[in-house]
Order: C-alpha cells, then sequence, then structure tokens
C-alpha cells in the first residue's frame, strides 16, 4: 500500500478482509508472517503502530446520550490531548467534516450519515497517518455515500492520510481507488489500478438490450452457437457478450442479431464494471 493513496480490499464474505484488518489494526496477531507498518514491524512496534493509525469499524461507535462535541472531547481523553490541543483539533475537524450545525446536539437526534461523520471525524482526532475503514457506507443511502466518498477523497488530499478501505459496494471502490486488491481464502488473488484491472479482464464486451426479455434466453442459446463468442449473461433485457475480438465482431453480430428478427433496441461496445471483473477474478461466475 503506497503512502497516501485510497486502497481498496475486496472479497467474497469469508475472504478474510477483517480479519486482515484486526491484524493491521493490532487487534489480532498474525499466525504467519510479516507485516510492516510505516516501515515498522507490527509486533515489535506496536505502540509506534497504534499511534499513527485508525480505525473505523462497521457499527459506529458513538455514544448517542452525548452531544457531538461531548463525543469528540472523550475521544480526545482517550488519545490524551490537552485542552489547548484538544480544542484546536475538535475547531479544526468540525469545520472539515462540516459538523458546525450539529455540535451542541445530541447524538441519537442526528441521521446515520452524520453519525458515520462524526465517527470518521472522532478517528482523526489523533492526527492518524493511515485511517482503516471496515465498510464505512454499509447500509447507507446513494445520496449520504456520495456524500462520504467526497469526505473520503478530502481526507486523502488535503490531510494527506492513507486511506485502507474495505467494501462490498464495487461502484464504491471503483470511484474512489488508487489500488484495488482482490483477495480469496485469505491470499492474493490480483492488485491494480481500477484502470490496469478493467484492461486485464472482459475487455472484449457487447452489450445488446432487446425490445422484449422473454427473448433474452432464446437469443443467449443463438449467439453461443458462435465461435466468436465466449461467453454470454442475462441481466433482463440486456445481453453482455464476451467475445474474442469486440471491434473485429461488432458489425457481424450486429447483422446476425438483425436476421434473428428478434427485436432489440441497441447494440454497444462496453467497458467491463468491476463487478464483472470481482466475479472473473475470484472465479465465482457461473457457466
Amino acid at each position: 500500500v503506497r503512502q497516501g493513496e485510497i486502497f481498496s480490499l475486496l472479497g467474497s464474505n469469508g475472504a478474510g478482509k477483517t480479519t486482515l484488518i484486526n491484524i493491521l489494526t493490532t487487534f489480532l496477531r498474525p499466525t504467519a508472517g510479516t507485516v510492516q507498518i510505516l516501515g515498522k514491524d507490527l509486533e515489535r512496534n506496536i505502540q509506534f503502530i497504534r499511534s499513527n493509525i485508525a480505525c473505523v469499524a462497521q457499527h459506529v461507535s458513538t455514544d448517542d446520550n452525548l452531544t457531538l462535541v461531548e463525543n469528540m472531547k472523550f475521544q480526545s481523553g482517550l488519545y490524551g490531548l490537552d485542552k489547548v490541543r484538544m480544542k484546536e483539533r475538535i475547531n479544526q475537524l468540525v469545520e472539515f467534516f462540516n459538523l458546525s450545525n450539529y455540535i451542541d446536539k445530541k447524538v441519537e437526534t442526528l441521521s446515520g450519515g452524520i453519525k458515520r461523520r462524526l465517527d470518521i471525524a472522532m478517528s482523526m482526532m489523533s492526527y492518524p497517518k493511515i485511517l482503516f475503514l471496515d465498510e464505512p457506507t454499509v447500509g447507507m443511502d446513494i445520496q449520504s455515500r456520495q456524500s462520504m466518498w467526497e469526505m473520503l477523497r478530502k481526507i486523502k488530499k488535503e490531510l494527506g492520510v492513507t486511506i485502507f478501505l474495505t467494501t462490498h459496494y464495487l461502484e464504491e471502490a471503483d470511484r474512489l481507488s488508487d489500488t484495488i486488491c482482490f483477495i480469496k481464502d485469505g491470499k492474493k488473488v490480483m492488485q491494480d489500478t481500477p484502470a490496469n484491472l478493467k484492461q486485464f479482464t472482459r475487455k472484449n464486451m457487447i452489450r445488446i438490450t432487446i425490445t422484449d426479455n422473454q427473448d433474452s434466453e432464446k437469443l443467449k442459446e443463438l449467439l453461443l452457437q458462435k465461435d466468436y463468442i465466449t461467453h454470454v449473461g442475462v441481466d433482463d433485457r440486456s445481453l453482455n457478450i464476451q467475445v474474442n475480438n469486440s471491434q473485429q465482431y461488432f458489425s457481424e453480430l450486429n447483422t446476425y442479431v438483425l436476421s434473428t428478427k428478434i427485436g432489440f433496441e441497441g447494440i454497444e461496445i462496453t467497458e467491463p464494471t468491476l463487478d464483472d471483473i470481482f466475479l472473473e477474478i475470484i472465479g465465482e461466475r457461473s457457466n
């Protein structure tokens, strides 16, 4: 993981994502291998590493009975900040996370998105160099998630913090990440930038949107008889077709579909999504 990047760890349930974060944040001792964080061996320098990292777990850890600012003061005490540094840091983070309108409100009255924002702000009280986030937007609506994405980009850019993220939302990883790592059964399968990952797999994709979804399976069976088509995925009225060369076979495929007399609304060469890549790399695509 490079300093100052957003790094996303992806994998199926049980792949080892949360276990790995628990090891990296010193909650679990590794049973094998070695870990270096900020150039220091994890097991030999636990206190140094703990003082330079922060972790936001899946569940919000704020106290609903306290106000927003009381939560931040309590967190400051846990980190051992004196009154001057505490006041300075709280003011900085309240402004940075746009929390000034909620400062004297009890946390129980705040929305889930604001609570999560506060949770992350509290984790930043100790001026960490690395922020670990375990599924930070789970359960959020799309508007709250997009707001959180902007916040994480801001943390990276303006505070220079390295962000280590796990998420089940592949769109989230695609939008945010400088680097993505796929793991399966506790082992790294592939790691690269989102752009390079998309070049690696399923480059030659053509999507056909048909008029009547009752024709989906019929057209799929016809297409699979073509030698240059290696896979057809059906999603309601859309057929996602993997071919040997999308540029070469686009016109031929268009002509063929017209000849079948099956009505369709559009045909296009498409870029694979992270969903496609995830299923391809993790090896869970159904045949």
